[in-house]
């Protein structure tokens, strides 16, 4: 009897380990998610800045033109 209570609670243990690790490995993964995302909105910002200036350039180019 002793025995059976014993590994019910080896379980129990085990399953609160695995759900705490799992946790980590969940948070870890989000906050690199998190990066991501914060990286390719600042190269997004960068390249929309450069298409800006480009874009003004070939305006007043054009201007000139006329």
């Amino acid at each position: 009897m002793e025995i059976k209570i014993g590994l019910e609670k080896l379980a129990r243990d085990s399953k609160a380990q695995v759900s705490a690790e799992l946790i980590l490995i969940m948070a870890a993964v989000l906050a690199v998610a998190i990066l991501l995302v914060k990286q390719l909105q600042d190269t997004a910002k960068s390249g929309s800045k450069k298409i800006d200036e480009k874009a003004d350039k070939v305006f007043k180019e054009i201007d000139k033109i006329k």
